[in-house]
């Protein structure tokens, strides 16, 4: 049997396809390349040594991800990576986001019905949350969004329950990520931003690296230990791995399950700064800016649930992190585009 992998070419995709390669899966990976370069795929060969079929295809486009069903009639399962992610884009782009995000799923759904393959992975977010009253955050806590984007990730977590209230042989994990960082250890995969970098560490990576000036920190007046947001930051690989146990849990239970995927414990901008400079030995220059809209000041995860149902935890600190993601950095200044 295969897996598919929606956006399988994306920085958290392509980490995943090596995890599922290299524990003996079968994968074929669908992406438009929108937001990620073919390149990836072949690092993601070029590290477990292995192959696997790939679609150019916009899930948009029912026809064309129908084919792929067609042509793979092993596909039982499915890890939803594919979608817009940028916050601030989906801000000033409502409508790019709720089409993109909504209409793939949907096409996604209806053919995995048709077909028979009812067990998905979904890639949700901790932005679901919206601005949590107290933290840590459990998956129990009261669901609310204060962007678009969130608000996609939100729509897709109530449309995967109804699609299992209407027929309850759907097995549904649903992973609500913190912030995923870092690379590969090879150095081979890694977060790959077109122009301006929407996430911290690849930011402050390239501010490091002299590419980019300095580094924006958008408010210093929230109520944290140093006035800078607080996020739960988890390594790439880490997350990768939920994935795994998340499929295999699947593959038990015909339920909708939801689960947080973090490490528990809240960095913020300015120990992240620090971190990667200590972790590098490089300067990272920034300048204090005003708050942006829809930024919250704390945010981090509880992770039991994962830990006592999946058995999976973070492996790795904030330390080897700052070290990956320098790494890749360092072997590819230019991301994929620079080969």
């Amino acid at each position: 049997m295969s897996i598919l992998i929606t956006g399988g070419a994306g920085f958290i995709g392509s980490h995943t396809a090596v995890e599922f390669l290299n524990a003996g899966y079968e994968i074929v990976i669908v992406d438009n390349y929108c937001n990620s370069s073919p390149k990836a795929i072949d690092r993601v060969k070029e590290i477990t040594g292995k192959d696997f079929k790939v679609y150019e295809v916009d899930m948009c486009d029912k026809d064309a991800l129908e084919k792929v069903f067609i042509e793979n009639p092993d596909i039982d399962s499915a890890i939803h990576f594919a979608g817009l992610k940028a916050v601030g884009e989906s801000v000033q782009k409502p409508g790019l986001y709720y089409y993109n995000n909504l209409t793939s799923t949907l096409n996604l759904l209806d053919l995995m019905a048709k077909y028979n393959a009812k067990r998905i992975v979904f890639s949700s977010s901790a932005t679901v949350y919206g601005a949590p009253k107290t933290v840590p955050i459990r998956e129990d806590f009261d669901l609310s969004a204060t962007n678009p984007y969130g608000q996609t990730k939100l729509m897709i977590e109530k449309i995967l329950k109804d699609f299992w209230i209407s027929d309850n042989t759907w097995s549904i994990s649903i992973l609500r990520y913190f912030n995923p960082i870092g690379a590969h250890k090879s150095g081979l995969i890694g977060e790959n931003p077109k122009g301006i970098p929407n996430n911290l560490l690849p930011y402050v990576a390239k501010v490091a690296a002299g590419q980019l000036p300095y580094l924006s920190v958008f408010g210093n007046d929230y109520p944290t230990h140093d006035g800078t947001g607080v996020r739960d930051y988890i390594h790439v690989v880490d997350l990768a791995k939920a994935h795994l146990k998340a499929l295999e849990r699947a593959e038990k239970v015909q339920e909708v399950e939801y689960f947080n995927v973090g490490t528990g414990t809240g960095y913020s901008v300015l120990d992240i700064v620090a971190a990667y400079e200590k972790a590098t030995g490089l300067k990272v220059a920034y300048k204090i800016a005003p708050r942006r809209p829809g930024d919250i000041d704390t945010c981090y995860a509880d992770p039991t649930k994962a830990y006592e149902v999946l058995g999976w935890k973070a492996e790795n600190n904030l330390e080897d992190m700052c070290r990956d993601l320098a790494n890749w950095m360092q072997k590819n200044p230019n991301g994929y585009e620079g080969e």
